[in-house]
Formats: C-alpha cells, structure tokens, sequence
C-alpha cells in the first residue's frame, strides 16, 4: 500500500516556522533553497538596482527584491521568489497584501544561475515564468558573463559582455551594458 504524500498550500508556507532556511513550493512539494553564492548576489544586486532605478524614475511600478514569494499556480500551489522581479501598476494598482504572497504575476523577472544549478532546473524555472505570464525572463550566467532575454512571444536575445541588454517591450527605454553587470572591484576612470 502507497501512502499518498500531502502537499502543501500556500498558505501552509508562509505558516512554516522561521529554521533559516530558504524554500520555494513547487506544485505542493517543498523545495529547499540554498544560500545563493556571493557572485550570484552581487549579479542579481547590480542588475536589480540598475532596474529598479530605471522603474523609479519613469514611475512604471513595483521592483520585488529576491526571496518576495509569487503565487504562480493554484491546486496544487507553487510559489516561487524571482532574484529580481517588476511589476506595472496595470498588473498592480492595488497595494500589496501585507500578509501572504501576491497573486499577481511579474511582467519581468531576472533569474541568476550559479555554477551548481542544473541547466534542465534552470530552463523549467523561466519556462514555468513565461507559462504565467511573465512578459520577459532574463536568465543570467556568471560564468560565462551572458544574459539570455526569453520572451513570451518565444524570442530569446543572447546578450554577450560586449552587448547591451534592453528591457524592451518591457521595459522600453532600459539598458545595460553586460560588462556592468559582471564588473568586479572598482570602477576604471
């Protein structure tokens, strides 16, 4: 006899007890988040503030920094956590719950990948974006100093260290050049 495992909701998420670990809910199953490495942070920093910059000064909307749970699929739950995520006030006019995790869908979201992800993890993870309706995924990749923008019409831009990333139709206007974005130790004069 099987015993059927039970999944988990939501809600039973966010009322897990503070262990100090990070986790995500995929499809009711718990999945436990490591760390993230130091050059993955400094990557999603640099690039989410040249962003949430950018959304601030047009006034688009909301930038959510990483660990802000999104509610992607109901029954059974997934709730993911972005490393950088923007949401326009036609997708958010209302503020937020101040309990729970919103139930609005990001119009972009940036996703770092570290040198222990698995590829295969990291492609379900922007498609599984793009399947809620994420208008624009941007996967990044340290090691190889790449950004690869997925977009929700199927085009998919690579961006090398000599490119300039742009968050169009999104973000219309925004860009960045990719060495900035992978840059270590203090700015050349």
């Amino acid at each position: 006899m099987t015993t059927a495992k039970k999944l988990l909701t939501a809600d039973d998420l966010m009322a897990m007890p503070d262990d100090g670990k990070r986790y995500e809910l995929v499809r009711g199953e718990l999945i436990e988040m490591p760390p993230t490495s130091h050059e993955r942070g400094m990557v999603a920093a640099r690039l989410g503030r040249r962003m949430g910059n950018f959304i601030e000064d047009h006034d688009l909307g909301h930038g959510v920094a990483a660990d802000t749970g999104v509610n992607v699929e109901r029954n059974p739950d997934t709730v993911r956590a972005p490393d950088y995520g923007f949401i326009s006030y036609e997708r958010m006019a209302e503020p937020p719950p101040s309990r729970g995790y919103a139930d609005v869908i990001p119009d972009l979201v940036l996703e770092v990948v570290s040198p222990n992800d698995r590829q295969p993890d990291a492609d379900a993870k922007t498609q599984m974006w793009l399947e809620a309706g994420v208008r624009l995924v941007l996967v990044a990749y340290p090691e190889t100093r790449e950004v690869y923008a997925h977009h929700d019409d199927g085009t998919v831009i690579r961006y090398g260290i000599d490119d300039i990333v742009r968050g169009d139709p999104v973000l219309p206007g925004f860009a960045c050049a990719v060495a900035d974005i992978f840059a270590f130790g203090p700015r050349q004069s």
